[in-house]
């Protein structure tokens, strides 16, 4: 398997990951008929995103954590939610890439999850 490289890889990654996840018992539903994404706004986001994470991109522009916010007071945001989304991402991975670059992207979706449980642990809460 070859290692992520360009925004084409990017893209394979997300709508994988997406297409597992929107088929997840438990995410799914928060997907799907929770937060009712604009799958054609959203996944724009998330190439650019994982595009600065990863390669360095520069068309990233946003808050997640305000995003997360707003569905947190919708749905209680678990730990158990988190460790899904960070296996499923990680799996997703591992489904398509190998090297540094897709290593990297697993530990960044590691940290991202770690870093997050905290804040959204419980109700609803100011961040």
């Amino acid at each position: 398997m070859k290692d992520i490289h360009d925004i084409e890889d990017i893209k394979t990654l997300i709508n994988a990951f997406y297409d597992a996840a929107t088929k997840d018992d438990l995410l799914g539903p928060v997907f799907n008929d929770i937060a009712q994404v604009d799958w054609d706004h959203h996944l724009p986001v998330m190439y650019a995103f994982w595009e600065f994470l990863l390669l360095g991109g520069k068309q990233y522009t946003g808050n997640p954590i305000e995003k997360h916010n707003a569905l947190h007071r919708l749905v209680p945001l678990t730990n158990e939610m988190f460790d899904r989304w960070l296996a499923l991402f990680q799996a997703t991975v591992d489904q398509h890439f190998s090297g540094a670059v897709a290593d990297n992207a697993k530990f960044r979706a590691f940290a991202i999850s770690e870093t997050w449980k905290p804040k959204f642990d419980g109700p609803f809460k100011t961040i």
